[in-house]
């Protein structure tokens, strides 16, 4: 079984068994000719329960044979260009490139005894990140598994910063349609449920500063602490950019941690021409970037960033087998204690041979695109009768249902769409999302790929009303 330890006597086994999987791969995105097959779990299941793991090949070729038939044909490939639905990008070759070289290598982030360069090169872009941010000199960060787990150290930070024994005292401020992710860190730190308050928004999905100001004196006369505001730079639902410059002032007046989640809308750091959408990110205490969103990074990649270095102390444990404090003293760098992670993938490389290769210009020239497509296609959206479109986009996010030319009762057109997205799941064609709006049932564009024309844009809503007319024909059929 040593012949398949990666080592200095099977470097040619490596090179072989890697060419081979890459050569499968570069085959398969060369030959879909849509984002999925249709297959259903009831379909692909017994594919997987039969296999035996106690029974192994014993051969990466017929390994790759068996993957072929149980993921790889039947992946859905967010490379197509009709991949419309979730925050999955394409990712870009330079970043696969590092992706191969860090799971070869396998250095562990935590200490500078296992990874040296490694460190230094994470270091090296969480500077570039805050010099791109504004966060001044005092800035520091860390790399994470993704915006979940970077809002939840920055909540983690402002509970600290707050400086109260009492948590049932503290608050959160957040938007109607911030990230799940608040409600779900203010459990996890040990807030009550009525921790989080949730700002109402405005037409264009923005918080509403004058409810926030509200709420934040509301909490003030009630003894209680206003711990931190969640403002968002790029909704899940919507792409809204929350009022950033207004929410700082709010976040000064009142004494309060400012956290950006800025998961999708970080891409605007590299912008070309629309980095003031996210003007006023400078003034924030935390802000959360996922570059495997909107920096086109394969999964995981993304940080927390802060104004001041000294406040990731809070994350800090010494274990005298890893991290004792004496080399604190010594100047020894160590990412762990700055992360919430103890062993921790060498994500930062994808990014460093994205920006070596590309450049920070590429990456904004391909988010800017994407930026532009979501403006031609809410025209579209907006001018075709079939549709009700909801916001016009801040970033790359279109938000719209279908309605039929005749009146019919609201909760037949929430099924209508409903079943035109899973129809259209089914047949492969192309893959949209869903949410809810007032209540009512939406389709959902995220455009994340620069290969996405305006001409695919139209052609999916085509497929859409055409289920959406089926269903709807189909159950006309079945009243009368």
């Amino acid at each position: 079984m040593r012949s398949h330890l990666l080592n200095d006597t099977t470097a040619e086994q490596y090179r072989r068994s890697v060419t081979d999987g890459v050569e499968r791969v570069a085959a398969k995105l060369a030959t879909t000719d849509r984002p999925f097959t249709g297959i259903t779990v009831d379909a692909l299941s017994p594919r997987i329960d039969e296999i035996d793991l106690d029974q192994p090949l014993h051969d990466t070729t017929a390994v790759l044979d068996e993957l072929e038939d149980v993921y790889l044909r039947d992946a859905i490939y967010f490379h197509h260009p009709r991949y419309l639905a979730h925050l999955n990008c394409p990712v870009v070759i330079p970043a696969v490139l590092g992706e191969a070289v860090l799971s070869a290598v396998n250095s562990s982030l935590d200490t500078w005894d296992q990874s040296a360069g490694g460190t230094l090169i994470e270091r090296k872009l969480i500077d570039w990140t805050t010099e791109r941010i504004g966060l001044g000199p005092a800035a520091d960060g860390v790399f994470t598994s993704g915006g979940t787990q970077s809002n939840l150290q920055a909540l983690l930070l402002a509970r600290e910063e707050a400086k109260t024994d009492s948590l049932a005292k503290l608050r959160i401020f957040a938007s109607e349609v911030s990230h799940f992710s608040v409600k779900k860190s203010a459990k996890l730190l040990g807030l009550g449920q009525d921790a989080v308050i949730s700002i109402p928004v405005d037409h264009d999905k923005r918080m509403q500063t004058v409810a926030l100001a509200r709420e934040l004196e509301r909490c003030k006369e009630a003894g209680l602490v206003p711990m931190a505001v969640v403002a968002t730079a790029g909704t899940t639902d919507f792409g809204s950019i929350d009022p950033l410059p207004e929410i700082a002032e709010l976040c000064e007046q009142f004494g309060t941690w400012m956290h950006v989640d800025a998961a999708y809308g970080c891409g605007l750091l590299a912008s070309l021409k629309n980095r003031d959408r996210i003007s006023g990110i400078e003034r924030a205490d935390s802000v959360t970037v996922d570059y495997h969103k909107s920096f086109f990074q394969p999964v995981s990649s993304s940080a927390v960033l802060v104004r001041d270095a000294a406040t990731l102390r809070h994350a800090t444990y010494h274990a005298e087998y890893l991290n004792p404090r004496r080399m604190v003293e010594e100047r020894i760098p160590n990412q762990v204690d700055k992360s919430l992670q103890t062993t921790r993938r060498f994500d930062a490389l994808k990014l460093w041979m994205t920006l070596r290769t590309m450049g920070a210009d590429g990456i904004g020239q391909l988010f800017d695109e994407v930026c532009d497509l979501a403006r031609e296609g809410w025209k579209l959206i907006a001018a075709d009768p079939r549709f009700d479109v909801v916001v016009e986009p801040s970033l790359s996010t279109l938000v719209f249902r279908y309605i039929p030319a005749a009146v019919t009762d609201p909760a037949e057109i929430d099924r209508a769409n409903l079943y035109a997205r899973k129809a259209l799941f089914a047949s492969g064609d192309a893959i949209v999302a869903g949410t809810k709006v007032g209540g009512r049932h939406y389709l959902k564009f995220t455009l994340l790929n620069p290969e996405t024309q305006a001409s695919d844009i139209a052609a999916v809503l085509d497929l859409i009303a055409g289920h959406a007319e089926q269903y709807l024909g189909e159950s006309l059929d079945r009243a009368s």
